[in-house]
Parts: structure tokens; C-alpha cells; sequence
């Protein structure tokens, strides 16, 4: 008896044709792309002073044709300190201390590369704490 290895038979592959995507190659940076969304935290220990700079980062969104939501006013945070006035025997003597953090929040949507470029060179007032996430 003669064993014969029995190989399969090769199978070859058709060519399928490449998937349509709707990826586009890698562009410069022009003003008309689009970033979707910005959402921009701001806080400070003064509300006049958060107020001018918010209302300075709606100007120049309105400028450069963003959709604007808010500015909505997030919760004062509080943080209270007491202090012992004197620093041995009268322990009934205190001090209390707080600070407000006043906070603002902004979203811009439909944005575009001049509405980033503007709000990048923006002078702000001193004081005011500015979080941009972009998504």
C-alpha cells in the first residue's frame, strides 16, 4: 500500500476592490474647517472681574460667527479658614476666613480655526483661571 499525502488545493484570492471611505487625506489647516465643540471653564475670586472676561470671550466668539451657550454660572465654592487669634492660652479668641471661588462655564459650538486663533491671542484680565477643553 503506497500512502499518498493528499495536499489541498491552493485557493487563490480574487482581488475585491478597495472600500469607499469618506476619509480625506490630510489637509492644511484652513478658516473654514470646523472643530466641533469648545467648552471653556473659567474661575476667579472676583465675580466683576470673571464677568468682564467672559463677556470679552463672547465678543470674540460672536466675531468669528461661533454659536454661543451660556455663560452659565456654575456653584461659588466656599473654603472657610478659622484661626486661633492668639497663639497660646485664649482659645475662644478666633477668626474666620473664606474664599469664594466664582466659576463660569461656556460652550461654543460650530467653531472654526479663526474662532481658536482669536480666542488664543485674547488678553484676559489678571485673576481669572481659564480651562478650554476641545472635543
Amino acid at each position: 500500500m503506497t500512502t499518498e499525502k493528499k495536499t489541498p488545493a491552493k485557493k487563490t484570492k480574487k482581488a475585491t476592490p478597495a472600500k469607499k471611505t469618506d476619509e480625506k487625506p490630510s489637509e492644511v489647516i484652513s478658516s473654514k474647517t470646523k472643530v466641533s465643540a469648545i467648552r471653556i471653564r473659567l474661575s476667579a475670586f472676583d465675580h466683576i472681574v470673571l464677568d468682564e472676561a467672559v463677556s470679552k470671550i463672547i465678543e470674540t466668539a460672536e466675531r468669528s460667527g461661533a454659536v454661543i451657550h451660556g455663560p452659565i454660572p456654575l456653584p461659588t465654592k466656599i473654603r472657610k479658614f478659622t484661626v486661633n487669634r492668639s497663639t497660646f492660652v485664649h482659645k475662644d479668641a478666633r477668626d474666620q476666613f473664606e474664599m469664594r471661588t466664582h466659576r463660569r462655564l461656556i460652550d461654543l459650538t460650530e467653531t472654526t480655526f479663526k474662532t481658536i486663533e482669536s480666542l488664543q491671542s485674547l488678553s484676559l484680565p489678571s485673576g481669572v483661571d481659564i480651562e478650554i477643553k476641545m472635543s
